[in-house]
């Protein structure tokens, strides 16, 4: 399973002022492309493998000390199937030594007592593990393995009995969002810290399932209903390669008469949409360093250069980081700065990372300003 997991499996509280582009906030580390799992979505198309180049356990080491002289961010140990490495526990120990909040993104399917108790031991804070359906029939059709999701459900009950806090993530698709409801009930009644929703890039194998892709109005009116369930759950809900989410919330807000603080929506109010490059990156199997994990972009190899001088002088990175280079309606969007548009999907689409969003279905309005990144001025959004 390389499933969508490698962007939330976070639970840190941040800072009340917001984050602006270029501060490291997220990193998602593909350990190992192996993996037990066949999902029909992955991003990595993994499978059992081998996979050659994958960085050995000094090198990852060394990853993790270059990772800490940017910053102090969240590191989401992915894959593939990251439990499959027989040194993570070992790598989750050393970044939990250097102050990184060390998560984990396992399919829950291997989790045992023994593995639970490491996890706690290493300092993972949090594991994601994914149901991509309320049941059986519709998880393990997702997963491509027969007996994924009971194997998921046992993981996650066994980790919580280890004191792991959890959250579940959903991919959603044509085929199960009418069952996000049941999913979120289900994720309640386990006991999850979170739920994070993803809608589908098309990368890796979710290129050969395009057809299952809701349409931009399903896409619009699956948001609408997600921000209406805060007010009904004590589960953390986010959204995540939805960036539109953070438009509607400010849309919805307005019309709400409510003003968007740190106060009243927690994370929501101080993060955009589109974090890729701009305070979160994907470094794959080999040490290629992504924007994200479905922005297939080499940015550059901390084999080659290091962490820092990636993060910091990235063409690309710095392309991502200046709202103003986006193209068509995305670069003319008054939301620009709290959403961004999917920059995978774009690319995807057209070839051309900062083109506009094609799954969106807003027009943007011609305003005097547009939003300042991080703090409201009398033309931001949720205030009219």
């Amino acid at each position: 399973m390389k499933s969508p997991d490698t962007r939330d499996t976070e639970n840190r509280e941040p800072a009340a002022q917001p984050v602006g582009p270029g501060t490291l906030r997220l990193v998602a580390w593909e350990t190992t492309r192996n993996c037990n799992l066949s999902c029909v979505h992955c991003r990595a198309a993994a499978t059992c493998g081998p996979y050659t180049g994958e960085l050995n356990t000094k090198a990852s080491f060394r990853l993790l000390d270059q990772i800490s002289e940017v910053g102090k961010p969240i590191v989401i140990l992915t894959g593939g199937e990251p439990l499959l490495r027989d040194d993570i526990f070992d790598i989750a120990a050393y970044g939990t030594k250097l102050g990184l909040r060390m998560v984990m993104a396992p399919n829950g399917t291997l989790i045992t007592e023994k593995t639970a108790k490491q996890m706690a031991y290493s300092g993972i804070q949090r594991i994601s593990v994914s149901l991509d359906g309320a049941s059986a029939e519709s998880h393990d059709g997702f997963r491509g393995v027969s007996g994924a999701f009971d194997s998921a459900i046992s993981g996650i009950e066994t980790a919580k009995a280890a004191g792991i806090e959890f959250q579940v993530n959903t991919t959603i698709t044509r085929l199960n969002r009418d069952e996000i409801p049941k999913i979120l009930s289900l994720a309640e009644n386990l006991g999850a810290a979170a739920l994070h929703i993803f809608l589908l890039v098309p990368t890796g194998r979710g290129k050969y399932i395009i057809d299952q892709s809701i349409t931009a109005k399903q896409y619009e009116d699956t948001l609408n209903w997600f921000y209406d369930q805060k007010k009904k759950t004590s589960l953390q809900l986010k959204a995540t390669c939805a960036p539109h989410y953070y438009r509607i919330l400010r849309q919805r807000a307005r019309d709400e008469g409510k003003k968007i603080t740190y106060q009243t929506h927690g994370l929501d109010a101080v993060t955009r949409g589109c974090l890729g490059g701009t305070s979160f990156c994907f470094v794959s199997h080999r040490g290629i360093v992504q924007p994200c994990g479905f922005l297939d972009l080499n940015c550059g190899d901390v084999t080659v250069s290091s962490f820092a001088e990636i993060w910091r002088n990235s063409e690309i990175f710095k392309s991502l980081r200046d709202f103003d280079r986006l193209k068509g309606k995305c670069g003319a969007c008054e939301y620009k700065s709290v959403c961004g548009g999917c920059r995978a999907r774009a690319y995807e689409a057209t070839g051309d990372w900062l083109q506009e969003e094609p799954l969106c279905t807003y027009e943007p309005r011609k305003k005097e300003k547009e939003i300042s990144y991080g703090h409201q001025t009398d033309s931001h959004p949720e205030n009219g």
